[in-house]
């Protein structure tokens, strides 16, 4: 059933969770009007990648040709770079025209300091193909210059082994989720799970959050606010609840 399930949502064209971030910042319009959906990837957020296999030379559709599935987890590091912290597969062997998925961000694109991650980017000269893409830079100034030309002209920008970006395939789900901790144990969540999602019948909770000074701060959520309880947890936050 999990098969078929994901067979389906790549005949369908889906490529990316039912859970997406929100930009800090609306992203600009693109040329057809239509707002494009990102997250810049904080210290401690993950990029889970999991992919559908299929027999050299089969269509990637459907179930001919279907091999079975693989995934890599990388995370976001406090200063630079992507960390390669998980990954599964029960494909017998990968098709020499198919990447693994820890493959497909190259080693030197797992070494800038900013990341940008977007859900779908038409490129037009692939016959307006959508697919998500994963910028890299080692500014916020050049994060931003890269992200302005992708909306303007994304097949200048992503071409070949551009230093810069990262194109995953359509057979390819990219989702966002990010670490926590919570009673002392780490856990990974979706992105902008909110605080009652891993707390569930607490009468007393902390939350212990990095400031912008860097400097870490507690604060005890006043349980008679519903807008409190609701708070979105971030990367690195650490909850404590009974």
């Amino acid at each position: 059933m999990k098969i078929l399930t994901l067979i389906a949502a790549l005949a369908c064209c889906l490529s990316c969770s039912s859970m997406r971030p929100v930009a800090k910042t609306p992203p600009p319009p693109a040329a057809n009007g239509l707002r494009i959906e990102y997250v810049d990837l904080l210290p401690q957020t993950e990029l889970h990648i999991l992919g559908a296999y299929f027999k050299e030379g089969a269509p990637r559709t459907g179930i001919e040709g279907y091999l079975g599935t693989a995934s890599a987890d990388y995370r976001a590091r406090l200063t630079r770079g992507l960390q390669l912290v998980g990954e599964e597969s029960n494909v017998p062997a990968f098709p020499s025209d198919q990447l693994p998925p820890r493959e497909l961000i190259r080693s030197s694109q797992r070494r800038h300091r900013k990341y940008r991650f977007y859900y779908a980017i038409v490129f037009t000269q692939k016959g307006s193909v959508s697919n998500s893409v994963l910028l890299g830079a080692n500014s916020q100034q050049e994060i931003d210059r890269l992200g302005a030309q992708l909306l303007a002209a994304p097949d200048s920008i992503c071409t070949g082994n551009a230093p810069h970006c990262t194109i995953f395939p359509k057979t390819c789900t990219v989702s966002v989720a990010m670490q926590i901790v919570v009673n002392g144990v780490p856990r990974t969540i979706g992105w902008r799970s909110p605080l009652t999602a891993v707390t569930p019948g607490a009468h007393h909770i902390e939350l212990t959050r990095r400031s912008q000074a860097g400097n870490l701060e507690t604060i005890t959520i006043d349980m008679t606010n519903p807008g409190a309880t609701r708070t979105i947890l971030l990367p690195g936050d650490r909850v404590k609840w009974e």
